[in-house]
């Protein structure tokens, strides 16, 4: 059905040009990054799953967030590592570019909407700490899990029906290592302004959409922690929320630079490396800033390595 509105059926990636020599070393550093995120998310879930000290909203949260970042590395960093290894440019179909570009952002989108999700718990934890388990119990988690979910998958359905509903006139050679929406507005002969305007709005309304409450909550729980005396509650109430703060400033600035712009075709240097940061660095980085500001984890994680051990020895 693509077929009828888009006289290009296939696409090629030029991916990042250079010598054979730095095509390697890019490979090597990549996979390395790549291999490292899977598992450091890897471990997350599985601690969080094993790990009963560990069932409460917050490590629910947080291993399906993993589940997410491992799934959204994977929809575009293995294709990215196949083309540094061609020796030409990497050839994807139309269906391809389609699919990779919906579950992309989806899960983009449903990322957000957990980073929201566990800004509100740590504000309840910390701000009204006597309702918590009311508030936060597993039915109202469970339910803010598959919102989070069913609302990334329908609310990207339209932005990527309408950019392969545009006429690639132009070229079907992407300027890019994955399929991203800009360059193909790029190759597009349509104006298509609207559409164009369309995904600014529905971009900022994710980002900020998702910000705002995170931002609120932040504020209060900031205003909280102040009050409390110096002493072993007060670090531990700020460990619980600095990982998370951290992964949203860092996850979100990036972000911003990256999808919200009324001007989709935007220099293809500028996108390469700023996807870079949002699909290979944040990723390898998010573990570690869970884990290692996170004392009850980093104590569940001893314990369950020593168990592990004691099994394998016996």
């Amino acid at each position: 059905m693509l077929k009828n509105y888009s006289s290009a059926t296939e696409f090629y990636f030029l991916g990042f040009p250079g010598s054979k020599e730095l095509r390697n070393i890019l490979f090597a550093t990549f996979f390395f990054f790549y291999s490292m995120s899977l598992m450091g998310n890897m471990v997350i879930i599985f601690v969080v799953c094993v790990g009963k000290r560990l069932q409460s909203p917050m490590y629910f949260f947080l291993g399906h967030l993993s589940v997410l970042e491992m799934l959204t590395t994977t929809v575009t960093v293995p294709l990215m590592l196949w083309g540094l290894l061609l020796p030409g440019m990497l050839v994807v179909s139309l269906t391809a570019c389609c699919t990779q570009l919906y579950l992309y952002l989806s899960l983009g989108t449903s990322e957000f909407l957990l980073f929201t999700a566990m800004a509100v718990d740590r504000y309840v934890a910390v701000c009204n700490p006597l309702r918590y388990n009311i508030i936060m119990n597993s039915h109202t988690c469970l339910w803010v899990v598959i919102v989070s979910w069913v609302f990334g998958f329908l609310f990207e359905i339209w932005p990527v029906y309408a950019t392969f509903h545009l006429h690639f006139c132009k070229s079907n050679v992407l300027d890019h290592f994955y399929c991203d929406g800009g360059q193909l507005f790029k190759l597009s002969c349509d104006k298509g302004r609207f559409t164009e305007l369309m995904l600014f709005l529905m971009s900022i309304f994710v980002l900020f959409g998702s910000l705002l409450p995170t931002i609120i909550s932040y504020t209060y729980i900031i205003s909280t922690i102040l009050k409390i005396p110096s002493g072993s509650h007060h670090w531990k109430t700020v460990s619980t929320c600095a990982s998370h703060f951290t992964c949203v400033v860092i996850g979100y600035s990036r972000s911003l630079f990256l999808y919200v712009k009324l001007n989709q075709t935007q220099a293809a240097e500028y996108n390469r490396v700023a996807s870079l940061m949002v699909l290979v660095v944040n990723p390898f980085l998010n573990p570690f800033i869970f884990t290692l500001w996170n004392g009850k984890f980093t104590e569940v994680f001893q314990d369950v390595m020593r168990s592990c051990y004691q099994l394998l020895k016996d």
